[in-house]
């Protein structure tokens, strides 16, 4: 065996190793055995690399001429030492696996809410599949979430599952909608509108803003809607379990035989016992009111004495919305938060027979919009909020406050009623309906106040009304 053919075998080429490649190329070779190495290894390397003009690209590696008259230089140039043919190696494979990295970052599309690779396009927002899961279970088992970081975490893929709240406030944020979640899948968006504002740095920054935008006004709609559900005894979940009982304003009195003519010193006596009664009643839904107002959004903000007008003033027209469902027309009745029926008649006892149809009129009408417990909540807080009322100081940063709930309350009504058009001027205009009932009652309340030393009212019922109190509760 010659020198040469020695080093073609210590360097690990034989004719029994199978097709040639660029680890069998030895330290040298002839000019014709050159050639004939270069055409096998262009042949087997043909469909990765392409040829260039006059001679074969090979990764890592300057092009080689083909043509038969190689000098001594281009075979030392081609002849790469062990050292070089490892480093060609890494080359090679680092140039075919960031081709792969570039092929799949093209085909990676980001889920909306979490940024994990998306599945597909689910309640109309590309979301993953642990998103889409997600999403779906909040809504069909009515899930209230609470965040312990007041609603500012992080939603990535690494902590979706810290922080239920800051999630789905992100789901609803970035457009999935409630609906197709409850009524099957929704059109899907054009796709060229969503490459649109994702090529567009301006498009970037509107749609930044307009997500930064819906991520306040979801907030808010959360934050009301837990607030409601946690400070209010008369949701839908709770009235399902209520055990109704019947019940009177009137006491236990004994009742002649014969025909008696009653004193109206002796009716006025009746008349406040009734509302004495009737203040038990309604005093335990004053302490859940001022808790829920405590939690809307921008009213802890406010000066003391605005929340207190905001509260007394509107408690009557909040505990009214609150109520509605709890009004029954057609047989005549008003069931309290626990159980207790008390009838129509004896409530125009108290008041006035006229004006409690009113609260019968406009508590039916309320029910027919069909509102939802976080409607309804949502609805409450701009009743509370409500910028003139007498004796503000602050009414701007009252009517802003207002100002963003009924945005909250027109997008909320906006998604889960979409085939109802009108639903949302329809209910707005119970307002003035609510306030003209309150001003109403507020006159009523002008000859019991006036009584207050003839019968001992509950210490937190006078405070809410402005009612004297006696000596022994203050």
């Amino acid at each position: 065996m010659d020198a040469r053919e020695g080093e073609q075998t210590s360097g690990g080429v034989s004719e029994e190793s199978g097709p040639l490649s660029i680890d069998d190329l030895p330290a040298f070779y002839s000019p014709a055995e050159l050639e004939q190495l270069a055409g096998q290894i262009s042949q087997s390397l043909e469909h990765d690399h392409p040829k260039g003009q006059g001679g074969f690209a090979i990764p890592g590696f300057q092009e080689v001429s083909s043509s038969r008259h190689v000098t001594a230089d281009a075979r030392a140039s081609v002849a790469p030492s062990s050292s070089l043919q490892k480093s060609s190696n890494k080359e090679e494979s680092g140039n075919i696996q960031a081709a792969a990295d570039s092929n799949s970052q093209k085909q990676f599309v980001p889920c909306k809410v979490c940024g994990d690779r998306a599945s597909g396009f689910h309640y109309g927002v590309t979301s993953c599949e642990g998103c889409k899961g997600f999403f779906r279970r909040s809504i069909q088992k009515q899930i209230e979430y609470r965040c312990l970081r007041d609603g500012k975490c992080m939603v990535i893929r690494l902590s979706r599952n810290r922080c239920q709240y800051c999630r789905f406030k992100k789901c609803l944020a970035v457009g999935m909608s409630r609906d197709s979640v409850r009524y099957g899948r929704v059109p899907k968006r054009s796709k060229s509108q969503d490459d649109s504002c994702v090529s567009s740095t301006d498009s970037n920054m509107d749609q930044s803003a307009l997500e930064n935008k819906q991520l306040a006004i979801y907030d808010i709609i959360l934050n009301i809607s837990q607030a409601h559900h946690t400070n209010c005894l008369v949701t839908e979940d709770r009235i399902k379990n209520l055990t109704r009982k019947p019940s009177s304003l009137m006491q236990q009195i004994s009742i002649p035989s014969t025909p008696v003519q009653f004193s109206d010193e002796e009716l006025e006596a009746q008349k406040l016992s009734m509302w004495h009664c009737l203040a038990s009643f309604i005093t335990p839904a004053i302490n859940s009111v001022v808790e829920f107002a405590k939690r809307v959004t921008g009213f802890p903000e406010l000066n003391q004495d605005d929340q207190l007008i905001l509260i007394k003033c509107g408690f009557f027209e909040v505990w009214l919305m609150r109520m509605a469902r709890m009004f029954n027309k057609a047989e005549g009745c008003l069931t309290f938060e626990d159980g207790s029926i008390i009838q129509k008649e004896e409530l125009g006892v108290v008041f006035s027979p006229d004006f409690v149809s009113c609260m019968f009129d406009l508590a039916q009408s309320l029910n027919q919009l069909n509102l939802n417990d976080t409607e309804i909540g949502l609805f409450c807080a701009i009743v509370l909020a409500t910028p003139d009322r007498k004796g503000l100081e602050n009414p701007k940063a009252v009517e802003t406050i207002q100002d963003r709930l009924i945005e909250a309350l027109k997008l909320q009504i906006l998604r889960n009623h979409s085939t109802e058009e009108n639903l949302f001027g329809t209910t707005i205009v119970k307002l003035p309906q609510l306030r003209t009932l309150g001003v109403q009652h507020d006159e009523i309340l002008e000859w019991y106040r006036a009584q207050w030393n003839r019968v001992r009212l509950p210490p937190l019922f006078s405070e809410i009304y402005d009612i004297s109190k006696h000596e022994e509760d203050m």
